[in-house]
């Protein structure tokens, strides 16, 4: 019975993630699956040396982002290894169709966004131009845009029952973007004009952008009905609307609060629920950001 239960601890310890990380080394282990892509914070407990792996697949690409400096890694193609440093904002590609294996000769703290090839796939189609089947990135490339957007995703994990599927579609969709851009040959839209939408785009948008709340729309939802690309909209709603659609819906959801909070007494509970936000403290905190004040104190000034 000794022997058991010895063996299922040593099996325990050496268990590894879909992504060939030992999970009970790790201090952090969170994930958030947004349909298309997959969002990952891996951090360590120690600077222990551990190795990665994983066998090839089909899965696409997977973006590793350091949220801090000081980790060391050497890479292995086939038997060569190469030994990489990674500061903060330094980042790595790899393509899942390739067997992986890398030695961590220190601890980590990574955001790390698995893109499935239909995302990709997806995403070369609503930029117009080619297909893109590699990306050209050196493991430990700073780049300080995906740093600030792997910080954004980090915030977001640590409060995923509060997080809006829009705004991690936005954030995967502009990850997404740079990638191409920069890593993955693609043409620039730099110069080239995005019309706005038609007043029948533009009604139907809000209309299900403030149904969401309820359905939990995804911008590709929106965007089909539309009759555009995912990418196509956001740039044209923002031309016709001057924010973005998750920056758009936040500015209804906190006016509709503010016509709750002064025009009723319903409990700031019900409100923050009523108004689409995960609990009070969600709520509470949105609302101070945007407005200066707590919803009990706006509701207090505004009935003097």
């Amino acid at each position: 019975m000794l022997d058991i239960q010895n063996h299922l601890a040593a099996a325990a310890a050496t268990r590894k993630d879909s992504l060939g990380c030992v999970a009970n080394r790790l201090r952090k282990d969170l994930e958030l699956d947004a349909g298309e892509f997959i969002v990952y914070r891996k951090c360590t407990l120690t600077d222990a040396p551990s190795t990665v792996a994983t066998p090839a697949s089909g899965r696409g690409f997977l973006l590793g982002v350091a949220l801090d400096g000081g980790h060391r890694r050497q890479i292995f193609n086939g038997r060569h290894g190469s030994l990489h440093r990674f500061d903060k904002d330094a980042i790595y590609l790899r393509d899942f169709a390739d067997d992986y294996r890398a030695e961590m000769q220190s601890g980590f703290d990574f955001m790390l966004v698995e893109l499935s090839r239909e995302f990709v796939a997806n995403a070369s189609a609503e930029r117009g131009g080619p297909a893109i089947t590699s990306f050209d990135v050196k493991p430990a490339t700073r780049d300080p845009i995906l740093g600030h957007l792997a910080q954004v995703l980090a915030l977001t994990l640590d409060a995923r029952h509060e997080a809006s599927p829009l705004f991690v579609e936005q954030v995967g969709l502009a990850i997404g973007a740079h990638l191409f851009e920069h890593y993955g040959h693609a043409p620039s839209r730099a110069g080239k004009t995005t019309r706005s939408l038609s007043p029948q785009q533009q009604a139907r948008a809000t209309e299900m952008l403030l149904a969401s709340i309820q359905t939990r729309a995804s911008i590709e939802d929106i965007a089909r009905e539309c009759q555009l690309s995912r990418a196509y909209f956001i740039r044209a709603f923002k031309a016709a609307m001057h924010r973005t659609p998750y920056q758009w819906l936040l500015e209804r959801r906190i006016e509709r609060a503010r016509d709750l909070l002064g025009g009723t007494q319903r409990p700031i509970t019900d409100i923050a629920v009523a108004c689409g936000f995960a609990d009070q403290s969600h709520f509470t905190r949105v609302f101070s950001q945007m407005v200066g004040a707590p919803p009990a104190t706006w509701r207090r000034q505004a009935a003097r």
